[in-house]
C-alpha cells in the first residue's frame, strides 16, 4: 500500500490539507437536492447489480516548496503570463495543476478535460497506486518525484458507473509531461493554478440533453473547458482552501455554447516544462 505523507505539503497547500475532510460537502453544496438523490439512487442500483467500477484520479499540485503565499486572482484567460491580481493571500504564482483533455475517439467522456486517472487494475495496491500508474501511463510524469498527500471520499459518477477516488499529491517540480498515447489524451498540461482562481475564467455549464438542466461550476481557459466532475472537484478544492474569489454564478451557458469559445492554439507550453 502506497503511504500518504500529508506533512510533506508546502505551507501554501496547508489550508487545503488541513480542511480536506470538508471537500465532499463543498462538492455537494453546488449540487441540487434532486440531482444528489438521483446520484444516490443510481449508486445503490449499481451496487446491487455489481456494475460499479473502482477508479482513481490524480490531483497533482506543483510549485515551490518554500515560497511566500501569493495574491489571489490572475490575468484574463488570454494572458496567463501577467502578474496575479488581488490582495488576498493564496498559492504562489508559479503553482500549477496537472490536467488532461481526453481524446475525442474515447467512448466515455471524449473531449472532456479531466485529471489523469482511470479504472483500477487487480494488481493495483489501492487507489493511490491506481492514480499514480494511470498518471504515468497518460502523461509520462515521473511518479517518483510525486508525494501523495491525501485521498478524498469515493465519488460516484452515474454515466459511467465509476466510483472515483481523487488522490491529492504534490511535487515541487514533477518535470515534463506530454501526451503519451494520442488515442487516450489530446492535451496534457500543467495549468497555472491562478487560471482556475481567476473569477474571469469561471462560469456555470449545463448539458442540453439533461432534463434537470443542472448547471455545475466550470472553467473556461484558452484551450480547454473544465466542467463536469473535474470542474466540480476543482471548485470544491478552491472553496475549501479559501482560494476562491467571488465570481459570477449567473453566467450560465449550455455546454456546446461554452465549448465554442475554446481556442485551439496551446497557451500552456511554459506550464508543461
Amino acid at each position: 500500500m502506497v503511504e500518504l505523507s500529508p506533512d510533506a505539503a508546502p505551507g501554501w497547500l496547508r489550508p487545503l490539507l488541513d480542511n480536506v475532510a470538508a471537500v465532499p460537502d463543498a462538492y455537494r453544496n453546488r449540487t441540487p437536492a434532486d440531482v444528489l438523490a438521483a446520484i444516490n439512487t443510481a449508486n445503490a442500483a449499481a451496487t446491487r447489480a455489481g456494475t460499479k467500477r473502482d477508479a482513481a484520479v490524480l490531483v497533482l499540485f506543483s510549485g515551490p516548496a518554500d515560497a511566500p503565499r501569493g495574491d489571489l486572482g490572475g490575468p484574463p484567460r488570454g494572458d496567463l503570463g501577467g502578474p496575479p491580481r488581488g490582495d488576498i493571500g493564496g498559492p504562489p504564482p508559479e503553482t500549477d495543476l496537472l490536467v488532461t483533455v481526453r481524446a475525442s475517439s474515447l467512448r466515455n467522456h471524449s473531449g472532456q478535460a479531466a485529471f489523469p486517472g482511470g479504472v483500477s487494475d487487480p494488481e493495483d495496491d489501492g487507489p493511490v497506486a491506481t492514480a499514480l500508474r494511470e498518471a504515468r501511463e497518460e502523461t509520462g510524469v515521473d511518479t517518483t518525484r510525486l508525494t501523495p498527500l491525501a485521498v478524498l471520499d469515493r465519488m460516484f459518477i452515474p454515466p459511467t458507473g465509476f466510483h472515483v477516488v481523487p488522490v491529492l499529491a504534490y511535487s515541487p517540480d514533477p518535470g515534463p509531461v506530454r501526451v503519451v498515447d494520442p488515442a487516450e489524451a489530446a492535451i496534457v498540461a500543467r495549468v497555472p493554478l491562478r487560471a482556475f482562481i481567476n473569477p474571469e475564467n469561471r462560469l456555470m455549464v449545463y448539458r442540453q440533453a439533461n432534463t434537470s438542466r443542472f448547471a455545475g461550476p466550470a472553467f473556461l481557459l484558452n484551450q480547454m473547458l473544465v466542467w463536469g466532475f473535474t470542474g466540480q472537484v476543482i471548485s470544491a478544492l478552491l472553496d475549501v482552501a479559501g482560494w476562491a474569489q467571488p465570481w459570477n454564478t449567473d453566467d450560465v451557458r449550455e455546454l456546446e455554447e461554452a465549448m465554442a469559445e475554446v481556442s485551439s492554439p496551446s497557451q500552456y507550453g511554459e506550464a508543461q516544462r
